[in-house]
């Protein structure tokens, strides 16, 4: 009857769908209803959507025969696409006498028989059940898409039930300072805190935040700590709030974080506190003229020169030169734009660094350094020289070790550019660095 005729047609397409699905050969992506819309937001015209009196039943042989659009393919057929021609392609199962595999069979006794001859049931009633079983993956596909997207309030409720609370930098800040400067916070906890803020503060926008909310204070002041491990992580994060962030540049300075610094530099401290406080002390001073006038008037150059007077301390020389061509470059270029303030051309003018590196003898101090082994050493150091040469020129010039080491390091980097134009490259780093040797013997003589 009817209703028999419609049961069989719905049985025969889940079972051609199931079919297909473990029988297909090669694993394809699956597209979403989304990606398969044409242009004007419709879908195009599938199998399941075709006229019904196209659809008719795929009668399989042993051999591969190619399926036409809108064939029905019987339980139990094999199906591949064929990745030449791009066609799908279907036959009987391999097995003796024509019969089914062994997992044909039992598949056939789970779903049950299923009679596939074409006339008992109507391509009406086939194209019905074929679209209750797109309805019901339409479904299906439904379902999962909304498993897999819920809203962020859903999110936020699911997290404040597993006590999980999304929080700000802000937030977090308030509390890494809340455990430095807890007295109930170990050692440890409280190194912590510092290395976990010095992350956060490197941006601009949370530096002032931590501004505001007292952490910079509370860091000016762990420069006095007698614990080194204290001392050094309270430098560091100094040193990444001041990078460019020139309202905590002004606040440092007034809160007495340049004379700290200075005093971790002049006294015995381990090398990692000096390095950090090397490093705090340099955001401080680029670009911040004022800075600068007092370092000078602290005495600061002569505390730098004293680095090279102590033992261990051979890291910090190259840092120290370093900051000191840095400063002297930053004045020249400033003094030589024309579109500058004139209050800020003023107070650079006041800052008179070369005048106090001559007479404290920082041409040997920096001319010395060239007979480093280390090629980056000496590229740092000839662009200093060569910046002081203006100002040093005479002194050099009565420099018989200097003139050794000039001559030596222009026979080394000959035979290395030599060697880098053998290789092609014609303007190449040692090429570079032996230009500025050759530069500076020629403005000696």
């Amino acid at each position: 009857n009817g209703n028999s005729a419609a049961w069989a047609a719905l049985l025969f397409a889940r079972c051609h769908f199931f079919c297909w699905e473990l029988s297909h050969e090669f694993a394809l992506t699956k597209i979403e209803e989304s990606d398969i819309k044409d242009d004007s937001g419709k879908e195009p015209i599938t199998e399941d959507d075709a006229d019904p009196e196209d659809l008719e039943v795929f009668y399989p042989t042993h051999q591969w025969q190619t399926l036409r659009p809108g064939q029905a393919v019987p339980a139990g057929s094999h199906v591949r696409l064929n990745l030449q021609t791009g066609e799908r392609e279907a036959k009987l199962p391999d097995g003796e006498n024509g019969k089914s595999d062994t997992r044909d069979e039992r598949r056939r006794k789970r779903l049950g028989k299923v009679d596939v001859d074409s006339n008992s049931f109507t391509s009406q009633e086939l194209k019905k059940a074929l679209a209750k079983m797109k309805e019901s993956e339409k479904a299906e596909r439904k379902v999962r898409k909304q498993k897999k997207f819920r809203p962020i309030e859903q999110l936020k409720e699911e997290f404040e039930k597993l006590n999980v609370k999304m929080e700000t930098d802000y937030e977090i800040m308030v509390k890494l300072i809340s455990k430095f400067n807890s007295s109930a916070s170990t050692l440890d906890e409280k190194v912590a805190a510092l290395y976990d803020l010095e992350y956060y503060v490197h941006q601009v926008d949370n530096a002032k935040d931590f501004l505001s909310m007292g952490g910079l204070q509370l860091v000016i002041e762990g420069l006095n700590s007698t614990e080194a491990a204290l001392k050094e992580n309270a430098a560091f994060v100094l040193g990444a709030a001041l990078s460019s962030n020139p309202k905590v540049q002004i606040e440092s300075i007034e809160g007495g974080a340049l004379q700290k610094l200075l005093v971790i530099l002049a006294t015995d401290q381990p090398l990692a506190v000096k390095k950090k406080a090397l490093f705090a002390l340099s955001s401080m001073l680029r670009h911040f003229p004022y800075a600068q006038q007092q370092f000078l008037k602290l005495g600061g150059l002569q505390v730098l020169r004293s680095l090279f007077r102590q033992k261990g301390m051979e890291t910090l020389y190259v840092r120290v030169v370093t900051l000191l061509y840095d400063l002297i470059m930053e004045k020249e270029e400033l003094l030589s734009c024309e579109d500058q303030p004139e209050e800020k051309i003023q107070q650079y003018r006041q800052v008179k660094l070369v005048p106090a590196v001559v007479e404290q003898d920082w041409c040997v101090v920096v001319s010395n350094l060239l007979a480093t082994p280390e090629h980056d050493t000496r590229e740092k150091v000839l662009k200093t020289v060569g910046v002081l040469m203006a100002f040093c020129k005479e002194r050099y010039r009565g420099d018989q070790a200097l003139s050794t080491t000039l001559s030596l390091l222009r026979s080394e980097y000959e035979e290395l550019a030599a060697e880098e134009q053998r290789e092609g490259d014609k303007d190449g780093y040692f090429q570079e660095l032996l230009g500025s040797v050759n530069t500076i013997i020629q403005e000696l003589r």
